[in-house]
């Protein structure tokens, strides 16, 4: 049996198989078009008969995709809305998306507060409003929305308040309608949580497109035995299914699948990695092979969320990064690129755009292309254009770490043979075989994970056995999301006490990962 995955990224869409004991069968790069599908099928196409393998073998098919980004931070395709909050009057101080930009804010058809919520301790605020919470879902089935948003004060500690919402509305509103409740999506702090689930509620009809058009991509391939799974953004798969649902978890997956297939290629379990594409270059770092995950709220698109994301710095530097050289002689590099025109607008390639791949090429780093293109480049530009390079890596480096001794950096990404092969704050920079196809192997070997994360007072529950019971909890999730409960296994504990709350409560979270189920 194969399995196939597909990255597609900004410049390039990877695609990649391989087989059951995870050996690279075939790898190939494809130029992302303006409509990712024909962009999708000709990555596709090419992956098959590269490796001439039979279609009906393949039994898994993998997509990491920037879809949901691209909806968030261009404003298009997101559906209209409605947002329900649970919190009254706790939380009518800041009513939801307060600072959102207008050009975004305007996805809400309707929003209110109504009473009910939770304290810290899981004691109710007031109790639910169900008459207030009717006549909403009335008012926005008459203007014809069919995507809630529902947020509660405090619902990561106890969620029936946005149960009984969400049940409620599908009996007003109909089976057919999209719910999206905060406690299943979001962390601590009710307007990053709210935030989060607001965003996800707009996107359920660009997940439903691109869940859609791979499957139908597959299907007209002649790939008809293989279970579907997208990427997520904590290096692991769900379903089609539960893409459908929780489409916001799909941000920054493409950082995140470069990150678990550097760890692959290399057997490096910790390091940081740079993904260097066409236009832009990803530093994450691998904890026990797995990305880091920020400790901080995250901001897509102008909007503040916090729900899980990897720990990434991206930069303004990529293998089609322009190169300018000024009146004053100083060379800039980036952060603008040719992207996937690449191959006609650079030097190298019989265009007259100056690019980082040619100044690559110029010094020697690389073959690609005609370097009899790049011979009138001056050496002393050239030599300029590779230190302005190197401080911008190398001054990402130092951002990611998190002490003073060097450490591992694998490179990856067909973008990367422009770095060069030493750096300062490396410990040793290691370039594996297959980096430029790095995150279709991340999406292709991902596992799947379950996340428990809750508030425990240790005065009412001895720590050991709430940490023993949060581990089951996390174990069971990552089995119903397709694991095999054999292989699951604990892969982050974290236990934060909270000063500022009585008693010994404590932020407990535990992720499971396992291998999935064939």
């Amino acid at each position: 049996m194969y399995k196939l995955g597909i990255d597609v990224g900004g410049t390039n869409t990877d695609a990649v198989l391989i087989d059951e004991n995870l050996n690279v069968i075939a790898d190939i790069k494809y130029p992302t078009s303006g409509d990712i599908y024909d962009g999708i099928l000709g990555a596709l196409r090419a992956v098959l008969e590269s490796s001439g393998v039979d279609r009906s073998q393949i039994g898994q098919a993998m997509l990491g995709t920037t879809q949901c980004t691209n909806a968030i931070v261009e404003r298009k395709n997101l559906a209209k809305i409605g947002i329900l909050r649970i919190g009254a009057p706790a939380t009518c101080g800041v009513p939801p998306m307060v600072d959102w930009a207008e050009d975004i804010s305007q996805i809400a058809v309707g929003k209110t507060i109504i009473r009910g919520g939770y304290e810290y301790d899981g004691k109710e605020i007031a109790a639910f409003d169900e008459d207030a919470a009717r006549a909403f879902f009335l008012e926005m089935k008459e203007q014809g929305i069919q995507s809630i948003a529902i947020s509660c004060a405090f619902s990561t500690v106890r969620s029936d308040h946005e149960l009984r919402a969400a049940k409620l509305c599908r009996e007003v509103m109909g089976d057919g309608v999209h719910v999206s409740i905060s406690s299943e999506i979001g962390s601590m702090g009710l307007i990053e949580r709210e935030n989060a689930t607001i965003l996800n509620a707009a996107l359920w009809q660009v997940a439903r497109r691109f869940t859609d058009g791979f499957a139908k991509s597959l299907h007209d391939e002649g790939i008809t035995n293989a279970d579907i799974y997208l990427s997520q953004n904590d290096g692991t798969l769900m379903t089609m299914e539960y893409a459908r649902r929780y489409p916001i978890l799909t941000v920054a997956c493409g950082p995140t699948n470069s990150i678990r297939g550097a760890s692959y290629l290399s057997n490096l379990k910790n390091a940081i990695v740079i993904d260097v594409g066409g236009t832009t270059t990803d530093l994450g770092v691998i904890q026990n092979g797995f990305p880091r995950e920020s400790s901080v709220a995250v901001t897509i698109g102008g909007v503040r969320t916090n729900f899980r994301m990897p720990d990434v710095i991206s930069i303004g530097l990529g293998g089609g990064s322009i190169v300018r050289e000024k009146e004053d002689g100083t060379v800039t590099v980036g952060p603008d690129s040719v992207g996937y025109e690449i191959t006609k607008k650079a030097m190298v390639f019989g265009g007259d755009v100056m690019t980082a791949t040619d100044i690559a090429v110029r010094l020697g780093m690389v073959e690609l292309g005609d370097p009899a293109l790049v011979r009138e480049i001056p050496l002393e530009l050239a030599n300029k254009a590779m230190a302005a390079i190197r401080d911008l890596i190398e001054d990402s480096i130092d951002a990611m770490k998190v002490s003073n001794g060097d450490i591992d950096v694998i490179l990856v990404g067909g973008g990367s043979i422009i770095l060069p092969e030493k750096l300062a704050g490396a410990a040793t920079v290691l370039k594996p075989e297959h980096f430029g196809c790095a995150n279709a192997i991340g999406s292709a070997i991902s596992k799947v994970s379950g996340t428990y994360e809750k508030l425990i007072n240790y005065d009412e529950l001895p720590r050991e056995q709430a940490l023993e019971q949060a581990k089951q909890e996390a174990i069971d999730m990552a089995v119903e999301s397709g694991a095999i409960r054999e292989t699951v296994e604990i892969i982050e504990v974290e236990d934060v006490p909270l000063a500022y709350y009585p008693g010994n409560t404590n932020r407990v979270k535990i992720k499971a990962a396992g291998d999935l189920q064939s």
